[in-house]
């Protein structure tokens, strides 16, 4: 973002330049203490989405710090979906709320620059996987239904011309998650991708046809679900997901 796009930004904000919300900072890392003093603000409900912070000028005012240190934490903040910086007479920096992709991309960061093995990806899978079941057959739409069909066409399809991959089965799983229509389910399932999808191909070097009994096994689960019987969908996911624990334990084992 250039500076005289920012600049354009600078007229008066509607929380108006006498709202004492900021406080000066000296600290070594003055830009980071500055999107800390703001993300404090919005965790109050002093800034909601939609508001416009203060021009980059008002900010270093009250801020007592310099245009290029403001830019940094805006910035910041705007990488993390908290704020969006709209340019032209009517920009600046708008309050937003992050998306449940850009939180689950936080997530995800944290789970795959951690140690987890495979193992310990399954064991999680088991226990949130089967969870789930009984809010997926109970909350499952028509076009849920539709949507888990058309990931086991395709995979079909691509054990036919033998380019089926483990992120169709992935693609599989986080499908039936959305099923539950919960944002946090959702949110952790799209974060838990990463590490989910390191497990399956680790799993399929030691079980290079797994993907064809895999598919059946998601067959019958949309069916089961189609169904609403929730004792025969269950069933299937442990026995689905337990034959990968069995694969991955072995693996690590041997290693």
């Amino acid at each position: 973002m250039r500076e005289d796009d920012l600049m354009a930004g600078d007229e008066e904000s509607p929380l108006g330049s006498g709202a004492d919300l900021f406080s000066p900072v000296s600290l070594s890392r003055v830009s980071q203490v500055i999107v800390d003093q703001i993300r404090l603000l919005m965790r109050q409900g002093k800034l909601k989405p939609g508001d416009r912070l203060p021009s980059e000028r008002e900010l270093c005012v009250k801020f007592g710090v310099s245009r290029v240190t403001v830019r940094e934490a805006l910035r910041v903040l705007e990488a993390g979906g908290l704020v969006d910086i709209r340019v032209g007479a009517h920009g600046g920096a708008f309050v937003t709320t992050p998306t449940n992709a850009r939180l689950g991309e936080g997530l995800a960061d944290l789970l795959n620059l951690s140690p987890l093995t495979a193992a310990e990806v399954t064991e999680a899978r088991m226990v949130f996987e089967l969870g789930i079941v009984p809010l997926v057959v109970e909350r499952a739409t028509t076009e849920d239904i539709a949507a888990l069909k058309e990931i086991c066409a395709r995979q079909r399809a691509a054990l036919k011309d033998d380019s089926y991959s483990m992120t169709l089965s992935a693609e599989f799983h986080v499908r039936v998650a959305a099923c539950t229509h919960n944002v946090a389910i959702e949110m952790l399932v799209q974060s838990f991708h990463g590490p989910l999808l390191a497990s399956l191909r680790e799993a399929q070097t030691l079980a290079p046809l797994m993907g064809r009994r895999g598919n059946t096994e998601h067959q019958a689960f949309v069916d089961a679900i189609e169904a609403g019987d929730t004792e025969a969908a269950t069933k299937i996911m442990r026995e689905h997901l337990q034959r990968t624990a069995d694969r991955v334990a072995k693996s690590t084992s041997e290693t």
